[in-house]
């Protein structure tokens, strides 16, 4: 399992409405879906994570533009910011990089994968952005508690390894993560 996550260059917005966001999504779905399966997700008006377990095909290698190796899953989502990044800059009128250089993917235990679904979804409250994580439509924290019948996220996975429930989810992800843990997810 990783936590993958970045943000815009800058601390910069990167999201920039509605569309952006719908846009990205479609993305996510072409270029990771075959290569991980998606256990949570939420998108920020300027970062994103992922919570992915990485399939057979992610995790083949492959050269990549400079003939390092690299896994396939790893140059699958620098296709998916670099594809975003060109069609944000054609958007905007812009030039550059919108997303910071070094994406993370943070190799989560067990123990540690229940903590981060918590953390990605608490994303929105946390920035106060929203004040019920209800009200925030760019995460899949909707599918997780029956709000929303979203497609993008295997939620067999996260169900068959916590054994918790909708009711349980909205619970959990209202708790305060202690720092210890934090740092392991980040």
């Amino acid at each position: 399992f990783y936590h993958v996550y970045n943000r815009g260059n800058n601390r910069r917005t990167i999201f920039f409405n509605e569309k952006n966001y719908v846009f990205f999504l479609q993305k996510i779905r072409v270029q990771l879906s075959p290569f991980a399966e998606i256990i949570a997700y939420c998108l920020m008006p300027n970062h994103f994570h992922f919570l992915l377990r990485a399939n057979e095909a992610g995790l083949t290698e492959r050269n990549s533009f400079g003939g390092k190796p690299m896994q396939e899953l790893a140059y699958r989502i620098g296709i998916l910011l670099s594809s975003y990044s060109q069609a944000i800059n054609n958007q905007n009128r812009s030039t550059g990089s919108l997303f910071q250089q070094k994406t993370r993917a943070k190799i989560l235990s067990e123990a540690d994968f229940e903590q981060c679904f918590h953390y990605i979804h608490q994303n929105p409250a946390v920035a106060h952005i929203v004040k019920k994580l209800d009200d925030w439509p760019y995460s899949s924290y909707l599918d997780y508690t029956g709000l929303r019948e979203g497609t993008l996220c295997n939620r067999k996975i996260f169900y068959s390894l916590t054994g918790i429930g909708s009711e349980q989810i909205r619970q959990r992800t209202l708790e305060k993560i202690d720092e210890k843990i934090l740092e392991k997810l980040l």
